[in-house]
């Protein structure tokens, strides 16, 4: 059985189990250790949620199976929901609130109280400025810490707990495990020569940044799926110039999807980008756009790590990726892909004919 359908039946049985529970659930008030260590305590689980970190807010959707409890977000996640997906499968998230916080999370006190939440999720570990206004408010304030795996998962459970749903998460996070260690159980015994130089600019238009190590989740998934980070030299997140990416000459470069106007012909058409390795063997990827953007880490990552691996490594491994976003879609958000839908997630019309694309085509 694939990770995706263990993740549809496990799925199934847990969202029947979290049905049944529901009415339990509100009878008893709930108490959650944040990832700041804040204990929040909530009279009933969270009808009206707010969340100011980007992903949350399809993260919200995804853990639910609707957008029934999300009353305000960032205008950025807002953006994803447009641009994406998810705004077809969900309409009614179109018309949800984004002035609640603007783009550098610091929140509109007004538009929150305007929005009367229960619960809102907000960036832990970057200052109390961001924080003390929601809890100056009286709000109930969930503190999220972003970076790795692990606390990806920690908060997504944090979140289906806040909601009243916490057997929902067991599928979501026991389907990540699975996908985790079938692609870690193939590349961990890769020599260094083995795996490719990636590189992954989380901006290229306004500005070029790259992605380093080691406390980077896109370092992380790099090296889970066989790779090696081509800017590993810098820490976080750092802007660099064309002549850097040159020098490091990767093998694979990964355009991130929060750009709209970016494509792959950014690099193809570059005079200098366009003589790296990447370039040259038709390996420059724009990250898919899903019911969230596959770049960071979110409710979809399994499905960035299946899309990596298979690019990098296609001799590896034969994940039948269309399949498994078919069953993934299925559960998290009760909606069937369509091939249509498939290929403008993955933005085949732009990319289709990079190296190692086919494999995701329609048959």
């Amino acid at each position: 059985m694939s990770p995706a359908n263990s993740l549809s039946c496990a799925g199934a049985a847990a969202l029947t189990f979290a049905l049944l529970s529901t009415a339990a659930a509100y009878a008893q008030s709930i108490e959650i250790v944040d990832q700041e260590n804040r204990t929040i305590t909530l009279p009933r689980p969270a009808e009206r949620i707010v969340t100011i970190p980007m992903p949350m807010a399809s993260g919200v959707i995804a853990i639910d199976g609707s957008a029934d409890k999300l009353v305000g977000m960032n205008p950025l996640s807002l953006t994803a929901i447009q641009e994406g997906i998810l705004g077809r499968i969900f309409p009614e998230a179109l018309s949800i609130t984004d002035a609640v916080t603007a783009t550098n999370f610091v929140p509109n006190v007004e538009a929150l109280a305007a929005a009367n939440p229960d619960l809102v999720i907000q960036w832990g570990g970057r200052g109390p400025e961001i924080v003390d206004p929601i809890l100056n408010a009286g709000l109930n304030a969930l503190l999220i810490v972003y970076g790795n795996e692990t606390n990806t998962r920690d908060y997504m459970s944090n979140v289906a707990t806040a909601i009243g749903k916490p057997e929902r998460i067991e599928a979501l996070v026991d389907w990540r495990e699975r996908v985790q260690q079938e692609i870690a159980a193939t590349t961990e015994g890769l020599s260094d020569d083995e795996r490719p130089n990636v590189l992954y600019l989380g901006r290229s238009l306004s500005d070029i940044t790259a992605s380093g190590a080691p406390n980077n989740y896109n370092n992380w998934y790099i090296e889970l799926a066989g790779g090696k980070n081509a800017a590993a030299e810098l820490e976080g997140n750092q802007s660099i110039n064309r002549e850097q990416i040159a020098q490091w000459n990767p093998d694979v470069i990964l355009l991130n999807s929060f750009e709209p106007e970016l494509d792959v012909s950014w690099v193809y058409d570059d005079p200098i980008l366009s003589l790296t390795t990447a370039a040259q063997e038709g390996r420059v990827y724009k990250m898919p756009l899903g019911g969230y953007r596959w770049d960071p880490p979110n409710q979809e990552s399994p499905l960035t790590w299946m899309w990596l691996a298979e690019l990098l490594h296609p001799d590896l491994f034969d994940f039948d990726l269309r399949s498994e976003m078919v069953e993934a879609y299925q559960v998290l958000y009760n909606h069937a892909l369509t091939d249509a839908d498939i290929d403008e997630i993955l933005w085949v019309s732009f990319q289709g004919d990079g190296a190692g694309y086919d494999q995701f085509l329609a048959d």
